[in-house]
């Protein structure tokens, strides 16, 4: 009963690029370290699910809260139709909890955004040109070793014409950190084209909703009652543990079947 599930699901995935493996970036909204944390415990949510589906996770860059937390991070998703799947996410996150971060302890409102880029395959063409890239190279930050602190292996790839920065220093060498900038480039080029199509048709599509802080997809509520709610299909759960430990498949496949 499970494979037939799995295959009905995967009917509903036949967009262009939904087979494909996904790049992931989540930032934190106003407020702070609480919102921070809750990016964290976005990203660990992803890599929960991911992890049960056997897909494989790579945090590409991050940067990490000044107290605790994290400001923003984008990871890769590589396993079929990993971005068909998380495409489902995008948007904004809601979270309201009483704050672990506030003595007086009061209930405290968060958000975080949600991106997802296709990690487009080479067969798919974007043409970038080399005199349009500006290429830094920095010394990379955090975990790492000794080595990633001694040489600037960390790259940083600007897109000039519009602005679209790309970084990576996860790896140890500036050139393999230099080829998952490029890919990360490709796939945001990629999304900015598509956005760019999308702006003309915009007048033909007017109930579509944009993606502002007062327009979450999605809110968990953890005080002063528990729940977790998709505010585009109203579909939701009490367990809010579960869907933090990364059951959101319920969730997406709502949202699949409603599009």
């Amino acid at each position: 009963m499970q494979e037939v599930e799995g295959i009905e699901f995967r009917h509903m995935l036949n967009g262009e690029h939904d087979i494909n493996n996904a790049f992931v970036n989540i930032n934190s909204g106003a407020g702070g370290t609480e919102a921070q944390d809750w990016t964290e415990m976005l990203l660990r949510m992803y890599l929960r699910w991911a992890e049960k589906k056997s897909f494989k996770t790579e945090i590409i860059e991050i940067l990490t809260g000044d107290e605790a937390g994290i400001k923003n991070v984008t990871f890769s998703v590589v396993g079929d139709y990993s971005y068909g799947y998380l495409k489902a996410e995008v948007g904004i996150h809601r979270l309201v909890r009483i704050s672990p971060f506030d003595a007086g302890k009061r209930r405290h409102t968060s958000f975080a955004s949600i991106f997802v880029y296709p990690d487009i395959e080479d067969e798919i063409v974007i043409e970038i040109d080399e005199s349009d890239l500006r290429i830094d190279t920095y010394r990379a930050s955090g975990a790492g070793g000794q080595h990633v602190n001694k040489t600037d292996s960390a790259v940083r790839i600007t897109h000039l014409p519009t602005g679209i920065v790309a970084q990576c220093q996860n790896e140890r060498s500036q050139h393999k950190n230099k080829d998952m900038a490029m890919k990360v480039l490709k796939a945001r080029l990629y999304e900015h084209e598509q956005k760019e199509q999308a702006k003309k048709m915009e007048k033909l599509h007017s109930d579509k909703k944009q993606i502002s802080w007062g327009s979450q997809i999605r809110s968990y509520i953890m005080q002063p009652y528990r729940m977790v709610k998709d505010h585009r299909t109203n579909k939701e759960t009490g367990n809010v543990e579960a869907v933090l430990g990364g059951d959101i498949d319920g969730f997406i496949k709502e949202y699949l079947i409603s599009q």
